[in-house]
């Protein structure tokens, strides 16, 4: 039996289902979970690099200031529902990450042993099949993955 679940979430509908079922079996099952959240780094083209246009300080400060404010929203809206479900919690953002990467990495830091996700977030919504992202996690993870659809 899980003990210690992560639930990677990007605040998207098909996350959220994720989150509910992985709050509810955290529940179900007396775990505890592990919430996370990833940010993209800063947009850089090959074509303004290769042109020599170098974002400033202020540029980047602005950037990661949003990127820490939409990730603490999507958090903030999990501890919620962590409380309605009565589940302890820890609550991570992982900036200027990969998201499959940054799901691994937090899985074997935190000790995890299942991970529930949603079967693709915003990078994937009009897509049919399962996410880039979920489909690496599920390829390159040492542990049991659930896919929530």
């Amino acid at each position: 039996m899980p003990k210690h679940i992560l639930i990677p979430t990007d605040g998207s509908e098909t996350a959220q289902r994720g989150v509910d079922y992985g709050l509810a079996l955290a529940r179900n099952l007396g775990a505890k979970a592990t919430i996370l959240t990833c940010t993209d780094p800063y947009p850089l083209s090959g074509l303004a690099v290769g042109a020599g246009w170098i974002p400033s300080e202020d540029e980047l400060n602005a950037f990661n200031k949003s990127q820490a404010e939409a990730a603490g929203k999507v958090l903030q809206a999990v501890r919620t529902a962590a409380a309605s479900h009565n589940v302890e919690t820890a609550l991570l953002h992982a900036s200027d990450a990969r998201p499959a990467t940054a799901i691994l990495q937090t899985a074997e830091a935190c000790g995890a042993d299942l991970i529930v996700m949603g079967s693709h977030g915003r990078r994937g919504v009009d897509r049919l099949l399962l996410g880039s992202q979920t489909a690496e996690v599920l390829a390159r993870a040492t542990i049991p993955v659930l896919v929530v659809k």
